[in-house]
């Protein structure tokens, strides 16, 4: 019999009750020389049994470089696309397939094609969240852990058009200073924080470091101690000598954070008024699409190899360009 260690050090520590899956997923993993890639705002179970949890830009350089027959994407759409670009003749398998994104469906690639028409002088920077389609009208992609980068390195006599999520957007128009039009998009998930509820809570801790990432609203950033991606969120909790923390984003990562910061408290930011009356239970963040995925339909997917991720190639090869020169900046000093 396998050992739970074996698979990961914390899947030891899961709930009995997925253990045997776990055990299952470990004996097809090996079957199917398979990876599996977890994004920060997964379950912990799923976490627990991956090769590799990370942001978006993680995860995209992950599947860049495995030499794995099988992907197994425990995320949301747009990410098990991504993933099949960078490896066309890989099988790659989303547990989920209603696992969507709302920022995704904001910016469908025929309304971007009608935008980009009005200005032949648009270069195009798409935040990962967007469809393939998308992606291949673009030309660069960027991630919130790396756009600022990116956006200082776009071309200067160009005019920027910034899609899909007009926040992260204004974020780093701030951060660089380059002007770009914006797409009125957003993530249903981040927009819910207002500053008022993360004011109160604060109150109620004043020691606590407010993390705040940039899909969110200004006026919820401008009261941030760091404004970063997932994976800098995690990096700055564990450098920084505070003790406790507010999260302003999706709640998932705090498995993560959990297990990078032993001995640090980790706040979930309410979505709606922490002060309002005891009968009105306040909630934390969480998306509705990452959580579709469970440890029951990793199995099943490995199982299967279904549902798989498959593009036209003619969409694999154009959206495979700006994503390659995401990596080739990112890696630059």
């Amino acid at each position: 019999m396998i050992d739970v260690a074996e698979i990961h050090p914390r899947a030891a520590m899961a709930k009995t009750q997925f253990a045997s899956l776990a055990r299952e997923i470990f004996i097809l993993k090996k079957q199917l020389n398979a990876v599996i890639l977890a994004h920060n705002y997964q379950v912990p179970e799923i976490q627990d049994v991956a090769d590799f949890v990370g942001d978006s830009l993680g995860l995209a350089q992950q599947a860049a470089k495995t030499d794995a027959d099988v992907i197994v994407f425990c995320g949301v759409h747009f990410m098990a696309e991504t993933a099949k670009i960078l490896n066309p003749n890989k099988i790659v398998v989303l547990p989920d397939k209603g696992a969507g994104c709302s920022l995704e469906e904001s910016c469908p690639a025929p309304e971007l094609a009608k935008l980009q028409a009005t200005n032949p002088n648009f270069w195009t920077i798409a935040y990962i969240n967007c469809s393939a389609a998308v992606k291949a009208l673009c030309d660069v992609i960027v991630t919130s852990g790396n756009a600022e980068k990116i956006v200082n390195a776009a071309p200067k006599d160009k005019d920027l058009l910034f899609v899909p999520d007009e926040n992260l957007g204004q974020w780093v128009l701030e951060q660089t200073g380059r002007p770009m039009t914006l797409w009125k998009g957003n993530c249903y998930a981040h927009v819910e924080f207002q500053s008022e509820s993360i004011l109160k809570l604060k109150q109620q801790f004043p020691d606590a470091k407010v993390v705040v990432h940039p899909e969110s609203l200004r006026a919820v950033r401008d009261l941030a101690d760091s404004v970063c991606s997932t994976e800098k969120m995690i990096a700055f909790c564990k450098n920084d000598p505070a003790k406790r923390f507010i999260i302003v984003t999706e709640s998932g990562i705090i498995h993560r954070m959990q297990q990078a910061c032993p001995g640090k408290e980790f706040l979930c930011a309410p979505v709606f008024d922490v002060m309002r009356a005891p009968t009105d239970n306040c909630r934390c963040s969480e998306c509705k699409y990452m959580k579709l995925n469970t440890l029951e339909k990793v199995r099943a997917c490995m199982k299967t190899l279904a549902p798989r991720v498959e593009l036209p190639k003619e969409i694999l090869e154009r959206a495979r360009l700006p994503i390659e020169r995401m990596l080739e900046i990112s890696v630059r000093s």
